[in-house]
């Protein structure tokens, strides 16, 4: 059998009036023009599943552990670890790893002063990020050497890079809220706090400490003046969240029996393949906005199919235009999806023949679905449990649907437990199946 498992991230959204005929209100999978997710999700079954897990925030990290099969409540230990799995940053025992993000914050005489604007930087580039990264780090270490004695700051993509302290110090009891999910709210009021003993507290007061220096030298670095002069908004402080140590994980091939790979531009995927041990395509051209090259993410797939058992897209676009508050590049995000890959992917998998009606067909199946919702209307994630579709053989419902919200709530097949879904797409109805 040949899969392939395509993750539109943040794509499940609430109805947005501007998108509904006469005001009725739409979501963008349903105002979005997907002629191959509806002939898939017609052909195979649609439902929901919840991928977060009770207990944990609603974070692409949590959420595509469990798309993978993985039990975050047994194996999550924080965002940024798998992150920085990515970079291939090494550690040692004891080690503690954030993510750091270059966000906009309401600046002194505006009236947003002191507010959380943008998670993104104004959409920052990879160049400018690393720039802003490596100058903070050179300023912390003259103003505050103390507080960064073996602390590092490894730039990644666009507005992202990894903390990572190897200074002993223990974070095991501080919370941090993600910059994404305080849009608009004054920004003081989520800074990391130490719960319960000393430590805690010193280590909450040394990160607060290195953000709120981090906002008196990005404020006035030559890259923001210039944003600035351009109309764009200045990356003016660094948000430190998603702390934890590096997690130890099974490999895919031996948890599934199927040697696999991945596409995607961000990190965080790449992270997860690489301590599951699931091969990483390098697709020039991907980014996490909407001028990422969806044809190449496509071509890419095609040609991984006749190599690997499993192939994995991620696209971040629909999320970021979420965070944007931007439905109409949400819309037009999905329909590059649908019309870029899914499509090619879907001719794809067809030649590898019906292997109900031929037994001598290797046959295939696709899986697509959202990690998570993200809503237009708040600009926050959301933990309502998303819709997916797959199609391929023996997969078969009695009533069709298409791909939306809407329609995978009223159906039948509801899959609670997220990391669950992976064993149920590869093997359900498959003891038919030859072995290889």
């Amino acid at each position: 059998m040949k899969y392939a498992v395509i993750i539109l991230d943040g794509a499940a959204d609430l109805p947005i009036a501007e998108l509904g005929a006469e005001g009725d209100g739409a979501t963008p999978l349903e105002a979005a023009e997907t002629p191959n997710l509806d002939a898939l999700a017609l052909a195979g079954r649609v439902g929901r599943i919840r991928t977060t897990p009770p207990g944990f925030e609603t974070n692409s990290d949590v959420c595509c552990m469990s798309l993978l099969g993985y039990d975050p409540a047994r194996f999550h230990t924080g965002r940024a670890p798998i992150e920085a799995a990515a970079l291939g940053i090494e550690t040692a025992p004891g080690d503690w790893l954030f993510r750091l993000n270059l966000v906009t914050v309401g600046e002194e005489g505006t009236p947003n002063a002191g507010l959380m604007l943008d998670h993104s930087g104004g959409g920052l580039s990879s160049a400018e990020g690393a720039a802003l990264a490596g100058d903070l780090l050179a300023y912390w270490q003259r103003e505050a050497p103390d507080l960064v004695e073996r602390i590092t700051v490894r730039p990644a993509v666009d507005y992202r890079a990894i903390f990572h302290d190897a200074s002993g110090r223990s974070y095991r009891g501080v919370d941090t809220v993600p910059p994404h999910a305080i849009p608009g709210e004054a920004w003081e009021d989520h800074l990391p706090d130490g719960v319960g003993d000393e430590e805690s507290k010193r280590a909450a007061d040394a990160l607060c400490a290195l953000m709120g220096l981090s906002h008196e030298f990005l404020s006035e670095h030559e890259i923001n003046r210039t944003r600035r002069e351009q109309g764009l908004r200045p990356a003016n402080m660094a948000w430190i969240w998603g702390g934890g140590t590096m997690p130890t994980l099974e490999p895919f091939e031996r948890r599934f029996g199927l040697r696999a790979t991945v596409t995607s531009a961000v990190d965080l995927l790449k992270g997860l393949a690489r301590l599951t041990g699931i091969e990483i395509g390098q697709v020039p051209g991907l980014s996490g906005y909407h001028d990422n090259d969806y044809a190449g993410q496509g071509r890419w797939a095609v040609d991984a199919l006749d190599r690997y058992d499993l192939v994995i897209v991620h696209v971040e676009a629909p999320d970021e235009a979420s965070h944007q508050a931007d439905f109409a590049t949400k819309v037009a995000a999905i329909e590059a999806i649908d019309r870029e890959i899914v499509g090619p992917v879907l001719a794809k998998l067809r030649t590898f023949g019906d292997a109900e009606t031929d037994a001598h067909a290797e046959g295939w199946r696709i899986l697509c679905l959202p990690d998570h919702y993200t809503l237009c209307s708040t600009r926050k994630h959301d933990g309502t449990p998303v819709p997916f579709a797959m199609a391929g053989a023996w997969v078969r419902a009695v009533v069709q649907r298409r791909f939306t919200e809407a329609e995978a709530e009223a159906s039948d097949l509801q899959v609670d437990e997220g990391h669950e879904l992976m064993e149920f797409f590869l093997r359900s109805g498959l003891a038919q199946v030859r072995v290889r």
